[in-house]
């Protein structure tokens, strides 16, 4: 069964380390983790790494990112 690419899903995660939650579309959590997965890197590395501007909106910047590093 496939997931939903438009439902939002809250995920648990720690980022430069500190435990929150973000609200994310499966269809960019999706291509984040595979990115990750790619990179050797686990996700919270990943998100870390993508959080570098704490005033920022998160979510928004992952899907910035995840826009940016799209194959697609």
């Amino acid at each position: 069964m496939r997931k939903d690419p438009e439902k939002i899903k809250k995920h648990s995660i720690v980022t430069t380390g500190h435990a929150t939650s973000i609200s994310m579309d499966n269809a960019f959590w999706d291509r984040l983790c595979a990115f990750a997965d790619n990179q050797n890197l686990s996700r919270n590395e990943l998100i870390s790494k993508i959080d570098d501007d704490p005033k920022s909106n998160l979510s928004s910047s992952i899907r910035i990112f995840v826009l940016h590093h799209s194959n697609n």
